[in-house]
């Protein structure tokens, strides 16, 4: 199984001290460290399955970046994309959580910015740590933000500024439950999903260019 990038040392850790726990217990026969070693070496299972970075088959159209349950598509005004679609993907906890370019595209700027931990299915989550991607792309700028969570804490960025990136490519991942907003030219794109559709990154077609 493919581990993601960012997610290695997370594994490993949970699972030496698991198995140092565990030859201590076994040593001097104490059942309270015996459990937490079990529960270290869960842990580690745990984190094998979130940290799964699947291989997957690139669909045709403009693709999802992200694996999860779509939240909700708006009509914005943003000051990147100008008059804009906006899809919002909330993931849980059991998705995967590595992120993907929607579009062939270059990397024009990536900005962190740090803040709140507030769930990420709130409407006002955007006032959490979050990372915004802004690509240049043939229908225009497409723009990519990723949002912590509530648990959250971390976004990794696999891409960076003036890189050419395909469709389907990892761009980064953020740790432990999160939401991703994908911005797309209201006048080049059509919509392909709705509101409570399942989708996941790279493998589902999100939006079609406009002829």
């Amino acid at each position: 199984m493919r581990i993601a990038k960012g997610g290695r040392w997370y594994i490993v850790g949970a699972f030496i001290v698991g198995i140092l726990l565990l030859a201590i217990s076994i040593s001097i026969f104490t059942t309270s460290l015996l459990v937490i070693s079990l529960i270290f070496l869960l842990l580690t299972i745990f984190m094998m399955i979130f940290f799964r970075d699947p291989d997957r088959k690139i669909a045709d159209g403009i693709v999802s970046p992200a694996d999860g349950r779509v939240m909700e598509i708006t009509r914005v005004k943003d000051r990147d994309v100008g008059d804009a679609h906006r899809i919002t993907i909330f993931m849980n906890i059991w998705n995967v959580h590595v992120n993907r370019s929607p579009i062939d595209g270059r990397v024009i700027s990536i900005s962190h910015y740090y803040g709140k931990h507030l769930p990420a299915f709130f409407k006002n989550a955007i006032k959490n740590e979050h990372v915004v991607i802004v690509l240049e792309t043939a229908i225009g700028k497409v723009k990519i933000v990723q949002i912590a969570g509530i648990v959250a804490r971390r976004i990794v960025p696999y891409i960076r500024k003036g890189e050419s990136i395909t469709k389907g490519e990892r761009i980064g991942i953020i740790r432990f439950g999160s939401r991703v907003d994908l911005y797309l030219p209201a006048s080049k794109t059509n919509i392909y999903v709705k509101e409570n559709n399942l989708v996941k990154a790279g493998e589902d077609r999100i939006a079609e260019i406009s002829s």
